[in-house]
């Protein structure tokens, strides 16, 4: 196991892009609200059908 730790000055940010209306955008430029949208949103897995 890694016990290296790196400080806050040592981290890089992670740039998170989502799909919005059929284009992908950074979530960091949209507006609160948006921003706010996007940290509710709930993601699951589909499952497939079973053939008939």
């Amino acid at each position: 196991m890694n016990d290296m730790q790196l400080t806050d000055d040592e981290r890089q940010p992670c740039e998170v892009w989502t799909r919005v209306m059929g284009y992908h955008r950074p979530v960091a430029s949209f507006n609160r609200g948006k921003q706010g949208e996007h940290k509710e949103r709930l993601f699951y897995q589909e499952s497939r059908l079973a053939s008939a």
